[in-house]
């Protein structure tokens, strides 16, 4: 299996140790001119909503947005909360609230924490909204905008905001690149923006984890060593969900390239003469985490 990237992983063997052959970094054009979105349209809007995946909390935080947000009020929702530990989303939960920040989960594709998220924004704006009464402007519509990195969920919570397909869903990093305003609900406009990801990876755990949960285009990176690293990690953190879904025998073995071919054996990824389809069990290992599959997986632990 060849990828854009050089393959620098052939002839992996054993436990894998290093993860700088992933070479992990993707910042094309249209992120830069989303970044520029956002910069330009932030003086017109009164909340800003932050998404983050709730499998990876910590990792899915843009340290750009920071800077381009300033003081403006945001809303944390942590999205996908249906694949994320529910124990470990309501700790970070109470966790962005310890910290004065608003937050909120939503699992969008089933309506839960949906009318939370509208009653935060609201509360969230009623101090632009009421200053402009105050001083003789006429009544509007609080004003929000959303961000977050490359499919964590943005269309599809928007869709279920507003109850129709506005915003054109695509489980593809990068596929919303224009500017929309959206009718959300009554006194509540919304601003879609598409993703943007850093232009530099300096923590390679969270880009590993960007790659797992497909921010990071799969075609621009080493798949090989992304599985068996996600395989190693899923060892220790659900180790019930693999023997489960896979039906392998306990105690697993710690290391990637002999997990993956156990998992290929087991889904009859074999090809003539009884060789292994990497790459057809690579995308297997990969779709299972990524749809749940594999169980309600946390890959962000709250730090001490």
């Amino acid at each position: 299996m060849e990828n854009k990237v050089e393959r620098e992983g052939k002839g992996l063997r054993g436990k894998v140790e290093d993860n700088s052959s992933l070479n992990l970094q993707w910042f094309p054009g249209h992120m830069k001119k989303a970044e520029r979105l956002i910069r330009e349209n932030l003086k017109i809007v009164d909340v800003v909503i932050e998404l983050l995946d709730a499998r990876i909390p910590l990792s899915s935080q843009n340290p750009m947005l920071k800077e381009i947000l300033g003081e403006k009020p945001r809303l944390t929702v942590l999205t996908k909360s249906d694949l994320a530990d529910d124990v470990l989303t309501s700790n970070w939960i109470k966790k962005f609230r310890a910290e004065n920040i608003s937050a909120v989960a939503v699992d969008a594709a089933h309506g839960k924490g949906i009318k939370n998220l509208v009653a935060e924004v609201k509360k969230l704006a009623e101090t632009k909204t009421h200053k402009l009464t105050k001083y003789g402007a006429k009544p509007r519509s609080a004003r929000a905008m959303v961000v977050g990195i490359p499919n964590v969920g943005k269309s599809s919570l928007i869709n279920k905001l507003a109850g129709m397909n506005h915003a054109k869903i695509e489980n593809r990093p990068g596929v919303t690149r224009a500017k929309q305003w959206i009718k959300i609900a009554e006194g509540l406009d919304l601003l879609d923006t598409p993703g943007i990801l850093w232009p530099k990876f300096e923590d390679k755990e969270a880009a590993l984890k960007l790659a797992w949960t497909f921010a990071v285009n799969d075609e621009t990176y080493d798949l090989e060593i992304s599985a068996k690293l996600l395989l190693e990690t899923l060892v220790k953190k659900n180790p019930a969900g693999l023997c489960g879904r896979f039906k392998l025998a306990e105690p697993l073995s710690e290391v990637g390239e002999e997990l993956l071919q156990e998992i290929g054996m087991k889904r009859g990824c074999i090809r003539k003469g009884g060789v292994l389809d990497t790459e057809k069990v690579i995308r297997l290992v990969l779709s299972e985490f990524r749809s749940g599959k594999l169980g309600k997986i946390t890959l962000d632990d709250l730090p001490s």
